[in-house]
């Protein structure tokens, strides 16, 4: 019996195996809202693939059917977002049902019986068999566990036999896929010509000097953009702007905060809490069974808060300390002491500089202008504030580059780790440091350390009591009730000095969240509803822990697009184009070499060599990597020069020093694999894509959901 239970136990693993990879490969994971069927919806079509309509009736059978099968294998009841995740997963099996048996179908593909059972207990078992009965200890596959599973099967609950008939459908969805998806692989082809021209695009390299002005040298402020230009833009690139159903709404909250009150009884019991903890008999589970959140006993430095890390200088062992505050959590602790761990703590902050690209003319830019930002530190300028302005990693840049403290044990790369901890004091590392990211100048804060400090913690966190809730509540009745309109919204937030007004546009149908909030996907139905007018006011929304209280602001349409829905885009587009004309009109006619006509343009021209660059990843310094550029380069000889033209970010004049062409070779073997690598792991993907399209699918889950 105990067997059993294990297979069963490992056939469900199975199955949410074959059924996640199945997901990924057709789209991914794409969450939706809680299941709702209200406004008296009288279409019943969930959506429409290939020309066939889903009704929502056949769409939940089928979602209640993967629900038990899941609950049957996990013991417990779904939460909102495992449940949603299944209503995705149901709806790609009817994608699968539907658009790729039509392709299934026309290739001729199909898994006979005869196959499942070689899959299942033959010479070519399926991975996930495999998987499903092998021993977690030794990992060896046992087959005769599998016979016996199945002469047993009839023996079994119901609902393991359920169980089993849908492992073995996952197994012929998973073959047939495989079977699919190695025919396209098979049939990718690359000839020679191909290979040849991405190994010269590669392996040929010039050596071009430039005059680039840059859009961003004009101010956008002198550059008027009318609305009838955006308009003609929109038409003539029609195609370059899907449109989608979105909705723009702003906002305000009302914040359900813990009150004074709340504060004052919380603090009450964290001190009885405390005289508890100095004289439990067993502290660590005492502080366990009375803490709101998990608290490790034992603490690096890594791992505690800055107000601990100060705290815990002054402890004495025996001793219990706090009641600490932090945020709405007020911390006692009971310190034991310290021993020594295997594992060291240290303190760093970086600036990160990147490459723009990986190309070797990319990672040498970067290299010399990380030199350059170290050769500042090291000569007395300010680290902190030079990452601030230069760190490409944006989490500690807006720290003064601060990491905080971290372990020895991956928490960090291993070339940045290993120069950490090697420091023997704090202080900047005089030399950079390389990683995959990019190039680190670092400076050790603090050197390692594998001190633990043995603590048992509790913390309480301040809830809002009931009063406060409906207090919160109250306010945000009262203005839902005291507006209809966005300029009565408008007003109303003027009055009130502690409301702040939040943006979030366009947002899609099928959305969970807006902006920080979770579970916003009322809000979202709100603003869809056909009887949901532009600048309408909502109710009042609860959501965690405030009040919303919403004005529908913007709506497009994808069957409909307008400028307002790329309105900035279109604009960066349309300036763009207008200070090409200034700066064509401008540089058209000029004689001479490149610093003459620099010169008669004035402010925003430069001149700039960009050495042993290539057609497939060139670099131009401030221009970054412009293919237009690259391609007007590659068609001059030596010592020609370009007219004036616009590339990707600015206008150019190129002019052609030196061109090495790339070394004959004979044999494109090497090149051709790697094209045919690169586009059979796309394969996959790109069907995937093509079939959708065909099948033409709407998706109107989010109406019912």
């Amino acid at each position: 019996m105990a067997l059993i239970n294990k297979i069963r136990e490992k056939s469900g693993v199975a199955v949410t195996v074959i059924a996640i990879s199945l997901i990924l490969f057709m789209v991914g994971g794409d969450l939706l809202g809680p299941n709702s069927i209200l406004g008296g919806n009288s279409n019943q079509t969930v959506g429409e693939i290939a020309g066939k309509e889903i009704n929502i009736k056949d769409f939940q059978t089928r979602v209640d059917g993967f629900r038990q099968n899941y609950e049957a294998q996990s013991g417990r009841s779904l939460n909102e977002n495992e449940l949603a995740s299944l209503r995705d997963q149901a709806w790609n099996q009817f994608i699968v049902d539907i658009a790729y048996k039509k392709q299934f179908d026309k290739l001729g593909l199909a898994v006979t019986d005869d196959e499942l059972v070689d899959m299942v207990q033959g010479n070519h078992i399926s991975p996930s068999i495999l998987q499903a009965f092998s021993d977690p200890t030794s990992g060896r596959f046992d087959k005769s566990a599998v016979i016996n599973y199945l002469k047993n099967l009839k023996t079994l609950p119901v609902e393991q036999q359920k169980s089993w008939t849908s492992f073995e459908t996952s197994l012929r969805e998973e073959r047939i896929r495989s079977k699919y998806e190695n025919l396209l692989k098979l049939s990718t082809y690359i000839p020679k010509a191909q290979a040849e021209k991405e190994y010269i695009a590669q392996n040929t390299k010039a050596t071009t000097r430039y005059l680039y002005v840059p859009y961003f040298s004009i101010v956008d402020t002198t550059i008027k953009v009318t609305d009838s230009q955006l308009e003609s833009y929109l038409s003539a690139h029609r195609s370059e702007y899907k449109g989608t159903d979105t909705r723009s709404i702003e906002y305000v909250s009302f914040p359900v905060q813990p009150a004074k009150d709340d504060s004052t009884a919380l603090y009450n019991e964290i001190k009885e809490l405390a005289r508890g903890l100095a004289t439990a008999q067993n502290d660590s589970s005492y502080a366990k069974m009375n803490s709101d959140i998990p608290l490790p006993m034992n603490m690096s430095l890594a791992n505690m808060s800055d107000q601990l890390k100060e705290a815990v200088k002054s402890f004495v062992p025996g001793g219990v300390y706090g009641p600490y505050r932090e945020g709405n959590t007020y911390f006692i602790y009971k310190y034991d002491g310290t021993r020594t761990d295997t594992v060291s703590s240290a303190k760093a902050s970086h600036i990160l500089i990147r490459a723009e690209n990986q190309s070797d003319s990319a990672k040498a830019a970067a290299r010399v202008r990380a030199e350059g930002i170290l050769a500042q530190i090291r000569a007395g300028a300010n680290f902190e504030a030079l990452a601030a302005t230069s760190s490409a990693d944006p989490g500690s840049a807006q720290r003064g580059g601060d990491l905080g403290y971290f372990q020895n044990n991956g928490a960090m790369v291993k070339p940045f780790e290993e120069a950490v901890f090697s420091a023997s004091a704090p202080g900047l590392i005089p030399r950079l440091i390389e990683s995959q990211f990019g190039f680190h100048i670092i400076k050790v804060t603090a050197t390692k350390n594998n001190t633990l400090y043995r603590i048992a913690a509790i913390g309480k966190t301040i809830a809002p009591s009931q009063a406060t809730r409906d207090e919160a509540y109250r306010k945000a009745d009262e203005f839902a009730n005291s507006v209809k309109t966005k300029e009565q919204f408008d007003a109303a937030v003027k009055k009130d000095k502690g409301l702040v007004v939040a943006t979030a546009n366009r947002i899609p149908e099928s959305a969970t969240n807006i902006n920080a909030i979770q579970n916003g996907r009322e809000i979202v139905r709100w603003a869809f509803k056909e009887d949901s007018k532009i600048n309408s006011v909502s109710q009042v929304f609860e959501t965690e822990e405030q009040y919303i209280v919403a004005v529908l602001t913007g709506k497009s349409d994808q069957d409909n697009v307008k400028v307002d829905d790329f309105r900035d885009e279109l604009t960066t587009k349309v300036r763009n184009e207008l200070k090409a004309e200034q700066i064509t009109a401008k540089l058209k006619g000029a004689t001479g070499d490149l610093e003459t006509i620099a010169k008669k343009y004035g402010a925003g021209a430069l001149i700039e060599t960009a050495n042993d660059i290539s057609l497939a990843t060139g670099f131009l310094t401030s221009a970054g990597f412009d293919p237009i550029a690259l391609g007007k380069v590659f068609g001059l000889k030596a010592g020609q020069k370009t007219g004036v033209f616009t590339g990707e970010n600015g206008v150019f004049i190129m002019e052609l020093i030196n061109k090495t062409d790339a070394p004959k070779i004979a044999d494109f073997t090497q090149n051709k694999t790697q094209l045919t690598q690169s586009l059979e792991s796309r394969s996959s993907y790109l069907v995937n894509e093509a079939i959708r399209e065909n099948a033409k699918i709407v998706d109107r889950r989010a109406k019912f959901f």
